[in-house]
């Protein structure tokens, strides 16, 4: 039997407000500006926004750096704006989830200046300090930071390393203290009492660390090791997440995702619920992040092996049938854009982002949809590193260019996966800065902006903006494709993606050509019946030859099946 739930039957949208709408034309996208388009938002299909973090913050890493959480950082507006946004979300039938970011704050929040103060003081055990190793005292481990360098920073005044995994403006919070659990959870509650609907957990995987700090295995040639097995999926993590539950989640009928770097399908079934009670409603994971890059840097690219995806579909899908619910997504604001990643960006951009869109409203879960997916947007090329502004680049860019790397060679990897990819204005029409503002923006506008740009896509009726329309109302109008079975086919086709969603008497079949290569396929079932009907293709007509398709380059069907 099936648990129908809200969030299973939604579509999500990521806003990354800075990038959003700036209403006040002060280069920085705000709250307001987001009220703005609500309509936009609507319109689409959408059910839930996802709103990326709008909390005070100095901006280290674009919000993920928090000095305080019941407060508004100042280019997004303030606490009455974002009250104002909730009610407005809410008057239009949607709701919204907040970014939950408690592995770790800024280095300039209370909390953190006071245990910085000095080793007696009574926040010095909110964050994880420890004593330098040897003689020369080094690092108390070898872990890299997943910024670059070290993931300790020494403190002269008290002659201790704090802990950061990210930056070493964000030092991790230390979740062994009861004290800081208890004022995480109390935040929780007072933005969840403001009405908002639940929350995306960042690397919420990491908040239990392995208490004996060991060095993590190291290649002789590198400078760091790997300290993963000792902060991913820590030896407490269930216990934090289930106590979270209890403390707040079970009071409130809300969504949650967590963002869980190397998890799982069996963790991810074990943190689906407790007691009958939900905890973390589905994840993001990130296999799907690393086909088409190396394992052991996302600098490094490979080909994508569409045999590869279709296993890492098989077993979330199969894994979480009935005991666990999947997010579904192929970008967001740390991955490059869609169209340009998995696609081709340029000669069939219209083609393979139908073609993606199709995958994802198709596949077992709940989609997100990152801003400006759903007109195409692709990556940004800027040939200056100067003109970015994340700091994984930037500081990737340092590292490489000191190790001797060509600049030419460091640019093209930065151009092809930075997270500022995903970060540039949204694209809403093709005046001044893409109607983003009509002043100097935070970072420049992609160039391509007069020819994919919202307004463009919404008066063109074979845009990708109205696929994506009409795609989203297919799923919501056809419950076997949001809670149907996933029964994959042609399993060891490299170019062909085919599968089947069953659900009760309803049947259908998906049918992708992931690559640009026009080939033709045998269908293992009859789609020339009048029993089945076409629900939306990527192309206006079908060149069937008895039960043999030929698919054109990122061709894709959906067909209802009886």
């Amino acid at each position: 039997m099936v648990n129908n739930r809200w969030w299973k039957e939604a579509v999500v949208y990521q806003i990354y407000p800075r990038s959003f709408n700036d209403s006040n034309q002060d280069g920085i996208g705000d709250i307001p500006g987001i009220i703005e388009k609500l309509d936009y938002v609507k319109d689409l299909g959408i059910d839930v926004i996802w709103l990326c973090p709008i909390y005070k913050s100095p901006n280290a890493d674009n919000g993920y750096d928090i000095s305080d959480y019941q407060a508004i950082m100042d280019d997004f507006g303030d606490l009455e704006d974002v009250e104002r946004l909730i009610e407005e979300i809410h008057k239009r039938d949607m709701k919204v989830i907040f970014d939950l970011v408690v592995n770790h704050t800024s280095d300039e929040h209370e909390w953190f200046i006071k245990s910085s103060s000095s080793l007696e003081n009574e926040y010095r055990d909110y964050y994880i300090w420890e004593k330098g190793k040897d003689n020369n005292n080094k690092p108390p481990t070898n872990w890299e930071s997943f910024f670059g360098g070290s993931t300790w920073t020494y403190d002269k005044k008290t002659d201790e390393y704090y802990l950061h995994l990210f930056d070493e403006k964000q030092p991790d919070l230390n979740w062994e203290n009861q004290e800081v659990r208890a004022k995480i959870y109390n935040m929780m509650r007072w933005w969840l009492n403001k009405g908002i609907d639940g929350f995306r957990m960042d690397v919420i995987n990491m908040i239990s660390k392995n208490q004996n700090f060991p060095d993590g295995e190291k290649d002789p040639d590198e400078d760091y090791g790997d300290g993963k097995p000792y902060f991913l999926n820590g030896p407490r993590l269930y216990e934090y997440i289930k106590e979270m539950g209890e403390e707040v989640l079970f009071d409130y009928d809300i969504m949650t995702v967590g963002e869980t770097l190397n998890f799982g399908v069996e963790n991810a079934k074990k943190f689906s619920e407790v007691n009958g009670k939900e905890l973390l409603d589905m994840v993001f994971h990130f296999e799907l992040m690393s086909v088409d890059r190396n394992d052991e840097s996302k600098w490094i690219k490979e080909e994508i092996d569409l045999k590869e995806i279709k296993k890492i579909y098989k077993k979330w899908n199969h894994g979480l049938y009935k005991s666990g619910w999947n997010a579904i997504y192929l970008g967001n604001h740390d991955q490059p854009r869609i169209v340009s990643r998995f696609g081709n960006d340029e000669e069939y951009r219209v083609e393979s982002a139908k073609m993606l869109a199709t995958m994802m409203m198709t596949m077992p879960g709940t989609p997100y949809i990152y801003q400006g997916e759903e007109i195409g947007m692709t990556n940004v090329a800027f040939n200056d590193i100067g003109k970015y502004r994340d700091v994984e680049t930037i500081n990737h860019y340092r590292i490489e260019i000191n190790k001797g790397k060509a600049k030419d060679e460091v640019m093209k990897e930065i151009q092809r996966v930075s997270r500022d990819n995903a970060r540039t204005p949204m694209q809403w029409n093709d005046e001044l800065n893409a109607g983003f503002t009509q002043s100097t923006p935070w970072i420049n506008v992609n160039s391509n902006y007069k020819e994919i740009n919202v307004e463009k896509s919404i008066n063109d009726s074979d845009s990708i903006y109205n696929y994506y329309k009409n795609i989203i109302k297919i799923r919501k109008n056809n419950i076997g494709l949001i809670y149907g079975k996933y029964k994959p086919l042609l399993e060891d086709h490299e170019s062909v993606f085919l599968y089947i969603r069953e659900y009760k008497n309803e049947k259908y079949l998906i049918i992708l050509n992931f690559f640009e290569q026009e080939l033709s396929v045998e269908i293992p079932i009859n789609i020339k019946t009048k029993e089945v009907k076409l629900l939306i293709s990527n192309y206006k007509d079908i060149i069937l030859n008895n039960q043999i398709l030929n698919l054109r380059p990122y061709e894709s069907l959906v067909f209802k099946l009886g």
